[in-house]
């Protein structure tokens, strides 16, 4: 399946009391009802980037077969130190972020 993403962003906010990191991008699928979710990937080196891996799920529900931009996130509270994130789907490299946005 070709995957076609766009505006992929990264974020640690350093904020006191509402430490988190996250990720965000949208994902243009083939059904409107396909769900998506980002997920930590078993795969992961040494380094302080963090590899996702992008999952699809198909509902048993009724959708329609038209193209359908949809927002996938990832988000985890805490203290964050990544410094780029790979996004993966099915094994291949869909994006690469390596500018994150840190805010105090």
């Amino acid at each position: 399946m070709n995957i076609e993403t766009k505006n992929w962003k990264a974020q640690i906010n350093r904020m006191p009391h509402d430490n988190f990191f996250r990720v965000d991008g949208v994902v243009t699928v083939p059904h409107s009802a396909i769900l998506l979710s980002l997920e930590v990937s078993q795969i992961q080196d040494k380094s302080f980037d963090l590899r996702l891996d992008l999952k699809l799920t198909v509902p048993q529900d009724i959708g329609l077969d038209v193209l359908t931009d949809k927002s996938v996130a990832y988000k985890v509270s805490g203290a964050s130190n990544v410094t780029g994130v790979s996004i993966f789907f099915e094994g291949k490299l869909l994006h690469h972020i390596d500018e994150i946005l840190i805010t105090h």
